[in-house]
This record gives C-alpha cells, structure tokens and sequence, in this order.
C-alpha cells in the first residue's frame, strides 16, 4: 500500500480494520504513538481493551483521549512518528453520552485532521450496512457515524475499507466510469 499522511480504515465488527492498521503504522514509523479512544466501564471492556493491547508490543506509547481526540492529536503528531487513532466510533458515542455537541467536536478533529503534522491513522466502523437500529436514539448515532466517516474521508489522503480481514482500497481511486459498453 502507498504511503499516505492520513488515513481512514473502516470496517465492521472483528473486520481486521485494527490489525490492517496496526500494520499500516508498524510499516511507517519506529516511532508509535497509539490513542485509545475506549473506556473501562465494565469487565466485557477491559477485557477488550486488554485483547486490544496484547496486540501491540513494547514499541508503541498509548495515550488515552476518550473525549479529547483533538488536542491528543495535535500533541502527538510528528513527521518522525505515526499516530494510530483507535476508533472514532468509541469517541463519537463518549461525545454523545457527555451531552456534547457531535456537530462542533467534528468540525473541531476534521480541522485538526488537515492540520496534522505527520502520518496520522484513523480507525473508524461502519455501522451503516447492518440492521436499522430499533430506537431513535440507535438510528440517530448510526446517522451521525456514517455522516462523520464521510467527513473523516473527505479529510484524508486514503481510506482503506477492510471486510473478513482483507483490506480494499477506496481512495484514492480510479475515475468511475459509467458508460454501458
């Protein structure tokens, strides 16, 4: 895969969108910077997050910014080192139960994204292909999460959709051509 300096990898659940880009960054840098966007709030979750750190060796640094994803980012990002962000899907559902404002906290990070100053990974779910959410409030954050992975990809260089564990190039693209032939 090219070298790109922002990048979005999007998946489904245990689609191999963290390993794809834990293998991305270990490809680009010596120097890793892991930012955790998860919270502890009941055993199913450490364990995860646990599983989560298993997976990394000694040579990652984590930083966990569960709400301030932004200022995490704009500490952390060098030209020397790589920057994984893991997930956005986590930080927008901390950023909806803080009672914060998704709208102004996403134009902050995309700002934030254009402005990184070095390689920067940014692992995000795709939670639009499944079943319609059966509250409100399900349909609501599945919107917002499909709306801020469209900005997220818009922001960055390439993203990188991963289904079973194989990853598949979405942009940069080839020009769609629509003709019938």
């Amino acid at each position: 895969m090219p070298s790109y300096r922002r990048v979005l990898i999007l998946g489904g659940a245990r689609s191999g969108k963290s390993r794809t880009a834990l293998q991305l960054a270990e490809q680009s840098s010596s120097q890793r910077i892991y930012v955790a966007t998860a919270q502890a709030f009941d055993d199913e979750m450490r364990e995860r997050i646990a599983l989560h750190r298993q997976e990394r060796d000694h040579s990652w640094q984590t930083v966990d910014a569960p709400l301030e994803l932004s200022q995490a980012i704009q500490a952390q990002t060098r030209p020397e080192k790589v920057v994984l962000v893991d997930c956005l899907t986590l930080w927008l559902s901390n950023i909806v139960l803080a009672e914060r404002d998704p709208s102004r906290e996403a134009d902050q990070l995309i700002g934030t994204i254009r402005e990184a100053q070095g390689p920067l990974i940014l692992v995000s779910n795709e939670v639009g292909q499944g079943i319609v959410p059966s509250t409100p409030l399900g349909r609501s954050f599945r919107d917002g999460q499909g709306r801020l992975n469209q900005r997220i990809a818009e922001a960055c260089d390439a993203v990188v959709f991963v289904a079973a564990g194989c990853p598949i190039l979405l942009k940069p693209a080839p020009p769609l051509d629509l003709r019938l032939a």
